[in-house]
């Protein structure tokens, strides 16, 4: 019998790696529908492959395979190059239609790879994006997987038949560990870093650009759409102890964050309400939940929009008492907000208590209910609110020193 000589450790390695994600990719494919969490990872797991497989190509032609047996009959050799090469051109369309899938989508959800990289849309898309357009590249894209499947069974069924036959060694030179078992040494391997430091330069490349463009959106300083109003202020915030929070539910579970960059201008006269006036204004892009898919969501277009509306403002004022509210710790008010987001405006109530110490420094804390639709976000991925709930709660709390009486 004739032994063939074997694949280089790197390529093997490789050749099992993609193997594996294939088989896991395909099984998410079919049972990710209405779950979040499989969705991403089927997206990170097809970016992850389709960088393999460019470190694999640069690797095959630096280190090119063994060369298949002279007893195979030409036609059998032809067949074998063909399926490889069909094999390759998958591995790269297959993630790249997916990839062009999420970009053109209408439901406009942000990739976010292992829950850790913002991933961007493939670039000059924008004007593809709708149902029709996505629809066709969707319909491909999940067909892709019965193509793998019977170029699968092609690939295992020519490499058992020769296995068996004369040419012994034609399966076992892809097996990892039988070293010197069958064959003997293939080249020395060459192009590592080619191979790898490439792929993984190309993927550095496109996952900065997301972080390049945030970082160009938040120099600029859109204008506010709301007036200020004249605030005669009386109180100093501290910064470090004021919060600004937000939660609601999604996919049936709770979530939380908080906006990180915000300024108020208060003016509050316990014992002259009519005085009081307060002015808000918020850094949506400051926004934070602690889960990046989150994050990258509310700065998109249907949610905060931050690339053309940056601040959302709040004012506050016909402040009154609220003696139908009990709070333990404070006096209980009310007052006005009116909220000024995506150039929408609505006018919810706050309900909010205060404790004024005898040093002048005020702890305070409070919550308004807001309704997610009537400000339009989230109306494209989920205007029925199936998945993320209609009323969100916005919550406050902090301290201030007062300045003058």
């Amino acid at each position: 019998m004739i032994r063939s000589p074997r694949y280089t450790g790197v390529a093997i390695a490789l050749h099992w790696a993609i193997a594996l994600l294939i088989g896991f990719i395909i099984w998410l494919g079919w049972n990710m529908d209405d779950h979040e969490a499989r969705f991403q990872l089927h997206k990170s797991i097809g970016i992850t492959i389709l960088f393999l497989t460019v470190a694999r190509i640069v690797w095959r032609g630096m280190n090119p395979p063994p060369a298949l047996p002279d007893e195979m009959k030409p036609l059998e050799k032809r067949a074998s190059h063909w399926v490889h090469m069909a094999f390759y051109a998958l591995l790269v369309l297959v993630p790249l239609a997916g990839w062009l899938m999420v970009s053109v989508s209408p439901f406009n959800v942000p990739t976010v790879l292992y829950g850790t990289v913002s991933w961007p849309k493939l670039p000059f898309t924008s004007g593809l994006r709708g149902e029709d357009f996505y629809s066709i590249i969707e319909f491909m894209h999940s067909k892709s997987a019965w193509v793998f499947i019977s170029l699968l069974a092609l690939h295992v069924l020519g490499a058992l038949k020769h296995e068996f036959s004369e040419e012994d060694g034609v399966l076992k030179r892809m097996i990892p560990g039988l070293f010197g078992k069958t064959g003997g040494p293939s080249a020395p391997a060459r192009g590592f870093l080619p191979a790898f430091g490439g792929a993984l330069a190309i993927f550095a490349i496109i996952a900065v650009t997301p972080l390049l463009i945030n970082s160009s959106s938040s120099e600029s300083d859109p204008a506010i759409n709301s007036t200020k109003p004249t605030v005669a202020s009386n109180w100093d915030v501290d910064y470090d102890t004021a919060e600004i929070s937000f939660s609601g539910i999604h996919d049936g579970n709770p979530f939380s964050g908080t906006f990180e960059n915000w300024t108020a201008d208060v003016a509050f006269y316990p014992d002259d309400l009519t005085r009081s006036n307060v002015w808000v204004e918020v850094d949506l892009s400051s926004a934070e939940t602690g889960k990046k898919l989150y994050d990258d969501s509310l700065t998109s277009a249907e949610w905060f929009d931050v690339k053309t509306n940056a601040t959302a403002t709040v004012s506050l004022d016909n402040f009154r008492d609220d003696p139908e509210t009990i709070w333990a710790i404070g006096d209980g008010y009310l007052a006005d907000a009116a909220l000024t987001l995506k150039g929408i405006n609505t006018v919810v109530p706050l309900k909010f208590w205060i404790l004024i110490s005898e040093d002048n420094i005020a702890t305070m804390g409070g919550e308004a209910a807001l309704k997610r639709t009537p400000l339009e976000l989230g109306l494209v991925s989920d205007p029925t609110a199936d998945w993320v709930s209609e009323d969100v709660s916005v919550t406050i709390s902090g301290k201030a020193t007062r300045t003058t009486p």
